[in-house]
């Protein structure tokens, strides 16, 4: 946003959630992280800090998406995974302290200049991933479609997450992030 050339600039994935969503061949879902449904509320006159939960869901619902998700769910999952991971390493003389590896700008930062600290961190994924995978996984095989006709969209308020869905050992979970602004 301040880059004076514009040469740095986040990548829209706007026009590929339209071709999806008006695709009828694909069954398209959200997830949107806990901050949205408060922060969305704001630019439409309602007062800071206001839970709009229901009228984001309305919104999602009307724009065409086929189901909308709370990340929530997922992030209780990956603590679940995380607190699990610590209790064996500490049980059996793993690296400690455990970093938790929700945020995807900490681990590059990690990786990029403190990669002595890549053993600490956990080998759950984010809850972004984590939804992106049960969603795949388990959601479109409980709905009797292939996983390919599932498209899983995230709305999150960090542009990071658009690089952790290319990630190489994560990618295909997540299809497109939408970035949102305050």
């Amino acid at each position: 946003m301040n880059c004076p050339t514009g040469a740095l600039h986040e990548v829209y994935h706007i026009d590929g959630v339209w071709k999806v969503i008006n695709d009828p061949e694909k069954i398209v879902v959200v997830q949107t992280a806990p901050a949205v449904r408060v922060a969305i509320g704001e630019p439409f006159g309602l007062e800071p800090g206001t839970i709009s939960t229901g009228k984001l869901v309305a919104a999602l619902r009307l724009l065409g998406f086929d189901k909308v998700f709370d990340t929530n769910f997922t992030a209780d999952l990956t603590i679940v995974e995380e607190g699990t991971e610590f209790i064996h390493r500490f049980k059996e003389g793993g690296k400690l302290p455990l970093f938790t590896s929700c945020s995807p700008g900490w681990i590059k930062f990690i990786e990029h200049n403190y990669p002595e600290f890549l053993p600490h961190l956990s080998s759950a994924k984010s809850p972004q991933q984590m939804f992106g995978a049960v969603a795949k996984h388990y959601y479109a095989k409980k709905l009797g479609v292939p996983k390919e006709k599932l498209v899983v969209v995230s709305i999150m308020p960090c542009t990071a997450k658009k690089f952790e869905m290319h990630r190489p050992e994560l990618a295909g979970d997540v299809d497109y992030v939408l970035t949102t602004r305050n």
